[in-house]
């Protein structure tokens, strides 16, 4: 018979979460979570086959929370503005996670029109706000949030790393300015 398991997996991938969102992903290792949980690294292998198993929990963990903010920003008006607050604002509470999250080499060469479908489970929906809230077609609803997001991204990737703060007015305000010259764009000579 097995032994006991001593932490449940839930337990583990909280330890690992807390130890990256202290320092970085790099120190999630077993042993320090067995020293946070106050054991040895023994008890994560009871319940995981290997430390993969681990950081993939983790990162599920993390997507998950993510997602709770791309839902919180789905239900504001406009709601493609909301996501864009929502992913920057992820960033400032979150910056490890975002790190971890949008911040990383990916694997392979994916070029910009795969990226966001490949890192953002999120995608659906989020294209789904622009076709309900604006008057463009599937396609410009793509090119639309390819450019948001790379501006979105710019202003996440200060924020996560304490290179610039912004007020939730001033980014509001960013966002609106960009997005309306791009929608502007997209919609010249076919009204």
């Amino acid at each position: 018979m097995p032994p006991k398991a001593k932490f449940t997996k839930e337990d583990i991938i909280d330890a690992g979460l807390a130890i990256l969102r202290e320092r970085d992903i790099s120190a999630v290792t077993a042993r320090e979570i067995g020293n946070y949980l106050g054991s040895s690294a023994r008890p994560i292998f009871t319940v995981f086959d290997n430390m993969g198993e681990v950081l993939n929990g983790i990162e599920a963990k993390a997507r998950e929370i993510y997602s709770e903010y791309v839902e919180q920003g789905l239900q504001q008006t406009p709601a493609f503005k909301g996501v864009g607050q929502s992913y920057i604002q992820f960033a400032i509470d979150e910056p490890k996670l975002f790190q971890l999250l949008f911040m990383r080499k990916t694997s392979g060469n994916i070029g910009v029109n795969r990226i966001l479908p490949e890192i953002d489970d999120n995608y659906t929906d989020i294209l789904k706000s622009i076709t309900d809230g604006y008057p463009v077609s599937a396609d410009d609803a793509v090119i639309l949030y390819r450019h948001l997001w790379i501006y979105s991204h710019g202003i996440a990737t200060l924020c996560a790393t304490s290179m610039c703060r912004f007020t939730e007015d001033e980014i509001g305000i960013m966002l609106t300015e960009v997005f309306k010259a791009l929608l502007t764009e997209r919609l010249k000579g076919k009204s």
